[in-house]
């Protein structure tokens, strides 16, 4: 009875622990670690701001092309052109700049996503700087430093974010695999306390012995019983 107690004490104690272990692997698996990665990811931050306030195309700056001021206007800017910086604002510079305070796995997915599509934008802006669009006569002013350094910035973005989420995409399966193997040997324990308990050493040997003990004096009274029979039947014969 004991036995059975202690067995039900020590499953309440396991689920308990098994519940804060998952929490806490819960809370691990949805963070990331870059490492020296973060440095470089903080670098290209500060160098896509620096961008913005640099020449885009001529006269124009990436502020101009977010407003899309009069100077913008000037220099015929296009839409691949507006697309990329606002994609390098919201991913390149929001998303990448969260992911590094908060450490979440899903704000640097996000990122990784949003800069991939950036640098798709980037180039087609770049493109466009340097072709002469249908209807058009003037040439337009080639890719400035600003939309340059923007697009080499979010190549290297889409880099680093991608070893990150990978590698933490690498660690989950880790988990996942970890917990199937803490389930299954979770449910042998359960199988384990379900069955009969099976006699120790000491006991068989306790129970050997008792029995061999009852068979002895089973086998002493036997013989007693005859020496008596015996004594008896010779006293008659001589009387």
């Amino acid at each position: 009875m004991s036995r059975n107690v202690m067995s039900k004490e020590d499953m309440e104690t396991f689920n308990q622990y098994e519940k804060e272990l998952r929490k806490a692997e819960k809370k691990v698996a949805g963070e990331i670690d870059p490492g020296a990665r973060a440095m470089v990811v903080a670098a290209c931050v500060l160098l896509a701001m620096l961008s913005l306030v640099l020449p885009h195309a001529g006269k124009a700056t990436g502020l101009d092309v977010i407003t899309m001021s009069q100077t913008a206007h000037d220099e015929h800017i296009k839409l691949p052109s507006q697309i990329f910086v606002y994609l390098l604002v919201i991913f390149a510079i929001g998303f990448s700049s969260l992911a590094l305070l908060t450490r979440r796995w899903i704000l640097a997915w996000i990122a990784l996503c949003g800069t991939a599509v950036a640098a798709v934008a980037g180039m087609l802006a770049i493109w466009t700087r340097n072709t002469v669009g249908v209807g058009e006569t003037v040439k337009p002013s080639g890719a400035g430093a600003g939309l340059i350094l923007g697009w080499f910035v979010t190549m290297v973005l889409v880099f680093h974010w991608a070893r990150v989420v990978w590698n933490r995409s690498t660690y989950q399966l880790a988990l996942e695999q970890q917990r199937r193997a803490e389930a299954a040997d979770r449910e042998a324990f359960g199988l384990s306390l379900q069955r009969p308990v099976a006699p120790s050493s000491k006991a068989k040997a306790a129970q050997a012995k008792a029995d061999q003990v009852k068979n002895d004096n089973a086998d002493t009274g036997a013989d007693a019983a005859g020496d008596d029979t015996t004594g008896t039947n010779g006293k008659t014969k001589d009387d």
